[in-house]
C-alpha cells in the first residue's frame, strides 16, 4: 500500500549541506518526505541540482571552506531555512608527523568552522520565528578517537562542542541543537576506502568491512544512509522540543564496548 505523506514538516525549509550524495541525499529525502522545503547545498553542482530535482527542492553551490563562499549565500536573507543538517564533510589518512598542516587546516574550515559560520548566519531567523531545529552528522569519532586521523576527529570533536553551546544558548527559544554520530556509513566515500584497502592488502572487500573498519563494533554490518536519516528526521519533527544537547550513536556498539 502506498505510504501516507507525512506533514510534520509541512511548511519548514530545510538546508542540508553535503546534500549531493551519501548521508546528505538520503537526509534531503527524508525532510522532502515529510513536507520540508529542501535546500540542497553542495559544491557539485550536478549533483546538488540532481538531489534537489529528486526531491523537488532547490539547491545552491558553494565551497564551504571558504568563509566568503558561505558570507555570499546571503544566510538570514537570501538564504533562510527553519532546519540547518550541517553534513559536509572529507577524511585524510596520515599519522600526526606527516599530516600536512594545510590539509588540517581545510578540515577544520569544512567541519567546524562552516557548521559554526552557517549557524551563525541563521540562528537570527530561527529565534525570531520561535522554531528551529540543527542538527550535526557528528560521527562515532566525536566520542572515540582513531589513528591516523587527526584532523578528522578533532573536528568531530569540536563539533559535538558547538552543538552543545548552541543548545544551551537557544534554550527557551524554539530551537534545539543534537549531533548524531554512526560508525562507518556506507557512503561512496566509504566504498572506496573498502576498495583501496581491499586491492592494496589483497583480501576480499568483505574481509576489509569486517577486520578493518568494523574491528571494534559488535554489529558487523555498515550503517545505511537511510538509518541516519531517519535519526535526523525524528530530531526535526514533533514531539522533540526537548530533545536538545544531546549526542545520539549509531555505532552499532561501538562506544558500549
Amino acid at each position: 500500500m502506498p505510504q501516507t505523506p507525512d506533514p510534520s514538516l509541512s511548511g519548514r525549509t530545510a538546508l542540508v549541506t553535503g546534500g549531493a550524495s551519501g548521508i546528505g541525499r538520503a537526509v534531503a529525502g527524508r525532510l522532502a518526505a515529510a513536507g520540508a522545503r529542501v535546500v540542497v547545498l553542495d559544491r557539485d553542482e550536478a549533483g546538488a541540482r540532481e538531489a534537489a530535482e529528486a526531491v523537488g527542492g532547490d539547491w545552491r553551490v558553494a565551497d564551504l571552506s571558504d568563509g566568503a563562499a558561505i558570507d555570499a549565500l546571503g544566510l538570514g536573507s537570501d538564504l533562510c531555512a527553519d532546519i540547518l543538517v550541517n553534513n559536509a564533510g572529507v577524511q585524510h589518512v596520515a599519522p600526526v608527523e606527516d599530516f600536512d598542516p594545510e590539509r588540517f587546516a581545510f578540515i577544520q574550515r569544512l567541519m567546524l568552522e562552516a557548521p559554526f559560520r552557517l549557524a551563525r548566519g541563521l540562528l537570527p531567523g530561527m529565534y525570531a520565528n520561535g522554531w528551529g531545529r540543527m542538527v550535526h552528522v557528528s560521527s562515532v569519532h566525536g566520542h572515540r578517537a582513531s589513528p591516523y586521523k587527526s584532523a578528522y576527529v578533532a573536528a568531530k570533536h569540536g563539533l559535538e562542542g558547538l552543538s552543545k553551546v548552541i543548545a544551551l544558548e537557544a534554550a527557551g527559544k524554539g530551537v534545539t541543537s543534537n549531533t548524531v554520530c554512526p560508525g562507518y556509513v556506507r557512503t561512496p566515500l566509504v566504498e572506496g576506502q573498502i576498495r583501496d584497502q581491499a586491492r592494496t592488502h589483497g583480501v576480499a572487500e568483505e574481509q576489509v568491512v569486517d577486520e578493518v573498519l568494523l574491528a571494534r563494533t559488535p554489529v558487523k554490518r555498515l550503517v545505511e544512509p537511510a538509518e541516519v536519516a531517519e535519526l535526523v528526521g525524528f530530531l526535526c519533527g514533533p514531539g522533540t522540543d526537548s530533545v536538545t544537547g544531546g549526542s545520539f550513536l549509531m555505532d552499532g556498539g561501538w562506544t558500549a564496548a
